[in-house]
């Protein structure tokens, strides 16, 4: 059986809190650039995001960016609401999936907060976080499945190499 490693443990949750503090801080960066009236507003997406984005990433997303690979468009459904990935370790680095998962879902909710800044003051809240969901949903997910397919085929193409 493979043990955990806890240095790499604890790297990967220190870098998913650090990427976690980004999403407050880009609020009161995107703030203080904002009108007086859009203040408000502006930090609130941030962090209604940190919400939403958090809940679409544990029911659906993660298992359409790290599932099984469909066609290399997206990730099967066969870890859809976390299911099996509670007590599993990551090969290869040795930490606990859902410190993968956590880090993972760090990205998964600065991406839309980085685009709340285009709309300070054009959009209103609603329909930003409806956009924001079906963005996440069917253009980042995609795309961070096909990011982590191609690394993943370029390090067995590696492995293989290595052994001729």
């Amino acid at each position: 059986m493979i043990g955990i490693d806890t240095g790499n443990t604890a790297w990967v949750l220190i870098a998913a809190a650090m990427v976690f503090f980004m999403t407050p801080g880009l609020a009161l960066f995107y703030g203080g650039m904002a009108r007086s009236k859009n203040v408000l507003s502006t930090i609130m997406q941030s962090f209604f995001l940190i919400g939403v984005i958090s809940v679409e990433f544990m029911l659906i997303g993660y298992t359409l960016i790290f599932g099984d690979d469909v066609h290399g468009i997206i990730g099967s459904l066969n870890k859809i609401g976390l299911m099996g990935t509670e007590n599993s370790i990551m090969e290869g680095a040795n930490i606990p999936e859902m410190a993968f998962i956590a880090f993972q879902c760090m990205f998964a909710i600065i991406t839309p907060a980085i685009m709340s800044g285009s709309i300070t003051g054009r959009m209103r809240f609603a329909p930003f976080v409806v956009f924001a969901v079906i963005w996440s949903v069917l253009i980042y997910n995609p795309m961070a499945h096909w990011v982590s397919v191609s690394y993943t085929h370029l390090r067995a193409h590696e492995t293989r190499s290595n052994l001729v």
